[in-house]
């Protein structure tokens, strides 16, 4: 069963997946895969690359309807990649255009018998005062699910 730590401004969800770093950081660097492994059901496409690096970007094709909270339907967000450990760590936000700051990431750390014990996190930290009624934005169940889907896909050679 996964691992799970909430804070007042902070998930972390753990969970052991039978693949090597690689095969899931490249599935966690993708854009498609953004698309693919998501919980939420936000994520509907994308424009752009795989990251090769901090720094790089791409866009996400987004639909909060999902969601059913703030009626913004389709929009789009720009992933600006803030950390980039190949098959260790990977971070991204949502650049200087959203006016509250959170970041999600990945942290991969190899285990025994070929699994991977990988680690989502969402940080809603840096938020100011007058948004911070808005977070979570994703839930700590969706961080949970999104796990599941990425091991489905890494297993599937999606």
């Amino acid at each position: 069963m996964p691992d799970s730590i909430v804070t007042s401004h902070r998930i972390e969800v753990t969970r052991p997946i039978p693949a090597s770093p690689s095969a899931i950081f490249d599935i966690l660097r993708s854009p498609a895969g953004h698309v693919a492994i998501d919980a939420s059901g936000m994520l509907q496409g994308f424009t752009g690359e795989s990251a090769e690096k901090v720094g790089d970007t791409f866009i996400i094709h987004m639909d909060r309807e999902s969601l059913n909270d703030i009626p913004l339907g389709k929009y789009d967000v720009t992933v600006h990649i803030t950390l980039f450990e190949r098959d260790k760590e990977i971070a991204w936000d949502l650049g200087p255009e959203v006016p509250f700051q959170h970041f999600y990431g990945y942290r991969l750390v190899s285990g025994e018998d070929g699994f991977t014990d990988v680690t989502s996190y969402y940080d809603w930290s840096k938020v100011s005062d007058d948004y911070k009624d808005r977070f979570p934005i994703v839930p700590e169940s969706a961080l949970r699910a999104t796990l599941g889907i990425l091991e489905r896909t890494v297993r599937n050679g999606n």
